[in-house]
């Protein structure tokens, strides 16, 4: 069962791909924010060969500590409190290429073995939106109880879908309730990380899940990322034009504050919420 500050029957999981699911890499930075902060460990890794084409998803090569080169392959972890038990855990890494079905029935078999009791997927897509105002975040669900419970919508889309659909139906199918939390990233941006939209995926992500993320330097390079926008568009009058009407269709569908105040006012909703929920303390524990 859940109530209104989220999940809290077992443990919760958040999953990331780094990939087509992670526009600006906002998706995977907000889950790794999360482990990280929590210094989850790794409990199980998925065999890399039977689920990437390295042609497409390379190996890399690097040293490591002692100076001897390594090669680091592509794979999915999941992450968990360490010495086991309850809490949060975390699964990220790259969306596998091929044999998804077989992928996402080993992952339900580690979740089930993890005893996780919901799951919150996060996912950035590249849209027609502004880089100016607040990111635009949909929430949605599968599961009747949760769009009950947090008032969520469920999903109308029709089309092509990423291993986050897959894992979500999957996860439905076992009986785990799940919901995704989706960040819209201005598509004329789209090689650039985008520091807003993780800040944003975060926000909205404490919503629903006992932790308060330490935000450490994004809301200054959430500004910066939006200076350098505004720096580019100063030298392009076709950029500039697009960018003032997407501009004027986000308005016509609310009406947001400037965005420099919408990310003071996005900082001051961390510091109440951390105060809230975690005693004034940067680093809370997991559900």
């Amino acid at each position: 069962m859940t109530d209104a500050s989220g999940f809290d029957d077992g443990s919760v999981l958040i999953v990331a791909f780094e990939g087509w699911n992670d526009a600006g890499e906002a998706a995977s930075g907000a889950a790794r924010a999360v482990r990280d902060q929590l210094e989850l460990v790794p409990l199980v890794e998925v065999e890399p060969e039977d689920y990437f084409d390295f042609q497409f998803n390379r190996p890399t090569v690097s040293f490591d500590d002692s100076g001897e080169r390594i090669l680091e392959w592509p794979t999915v972890t999941l992450y968990g409190p360490p010495g086991g038990g309850p809490g949060l855990h975390v699964l990220l890494g790259t969306e596998p290429s091929r044999g998804w079905k077989t992928f996402a029935s080993e992952v339900i078999d580690a979740l089930t073995t993890a005893d996780i009791s919901g799951i919150v997927f996060l996912g950035a897509m590249l849209a027609d939106v502004p880089h100016t105002r607040p990111i635009s975040i949909f929430v949605s669900s599968e599961s009747s109880e949760l769009r009950a419970d947090f008032e969520l919508e469920r999903s109308t889309y029709e089309g092509p879908v990423g291993i986050i659909s897959v894992l979500s139906m999957a996860a439905q199918a076992a009986g785990i309730p799940s919901m995704s939390i989706w960040a819209s990233v201005p598509h004329y941006v789209h090689n650039a990380p985008s520091p807003k939209a993780q800040l944003a995926l975060i926000s909205r992500l404490e919503d629903f899940v006992p932790i308060v993320v330490a935000r450490g330097n994004l809301v200054e390079e959430s500004a910066a990322w939006e200076s350098g926008i505004d720096a580019l568009a100063g030298d392009d009058d076709d950029m500039a034009a697009y960018i003032s009407q997407l501009e004027q269709a986000r308005d016509t569908v609310d009406s947001p504050e400037a965005s420099g105040d919408a990310i003071a006012e996005e900082f001051e909703r961390y510091l109440r919420k951390r105060d809230g929920k975690a005693g004034g303390e940067d680093r809370p524990g997991g559900p």
